[in-house]
C-alpha cells in the first residue's frame, strides 16, 4: 500500500508538472506571438487611441461651446442689468443736481426755454416795427423832397 501512495503523489505530482509546463509554454507562445504581431498591435493601438482622441477633442469643444453661449448670454445679462442701474443711477444725479440749483435760485431748462421764447418774440415784434418806421422814415423823406421841387417850379424867374 506504501506504493499506491507514492504511486498517487507521483501522478498528481506529475499532472502539476506537465500543467506548470502547459502554462510555461502558453506563456511562451503569446509572448512570440506578441512578438511577431507586436507592430500591427501597436498601430491598431494608435489607431484606437487617435479616434478616442478625435471624440474627446469633439466633447470637450462642444462642451466649450455651450460654456461660451452660457457666459455670453451672463455678460448680456449683466450688461442690460448695469444699464439699468446706471440710468436708475443717473436720474439720481439729476434730479439731486435739479434740486440744488432750484435752491440756489438758479432758473430751470423750462424757465429758461420760456425766456427765449419771449426774448424771440420780442425780436420779432422789434423788426416788424423797424419795417414800419424805415417804411414811415422813408415815406416823409419823400414827400419832404418833393415839396421843395414843387416850390422850384412853381417859382419862375423874374424876365428882366
Amino acid at each position: 500500500m506504501a506504493t499506491q501512495d507514492d504511486d498517487g503523489n507521483n501522478k498528481a505530482s506529475d499532472r502539476i508538472k506537465d500543467s506548470a509546463q502547459q502554462i510555461w509554454l502558453a506563456g511562451l507562445g503569446a509572448f512570440a506571438k506578441m512578438q511577431q504581431e507586436g507592430s500591427k498591435a501597436f498601430e491598431a493601438l494608435v489607431k484606437d487611441g487617435a479616434g478616442m482622441q478625435k471624440k474627446t477633442q469633439t466633447a470637450a469643444e462642444e462642451t466649450l461651446a455651450q460654456a461660451q453661449q452660457r457666459m455670453a448670454g451672463f455678460a448680456s445679462e449683466f450688461g442690460t442689468k448695469a444699464a439699468g442701474q446706471w440710468g436708475k443711477l443717473e436720474n439720481i444725479f439729476e434730479e439731486r443736481v435739479a434740486r440744488a440749483l432750484e435752491k440756489l435760485g438758479a432758473p430751470s431748462a423750462a424757465d429758461m426755454a420760456a425766456l427765449q421764447a419771449r426774448v424771440d418774440a420780442l425780436e420779432a415784434q422789434l423788426k416788424g416795427s423797424a419795417k414800419t418806421a424805415a417804411t414811415a422814415r422813408k415815406t416823409t423823406a419823400r414827400k419832404a423832397a418833393a415839396v421843395p421841387a414843387a416850390k422850384k417850379t412853381l417859382r419862375r424867374p423874374k424876365a428882366g
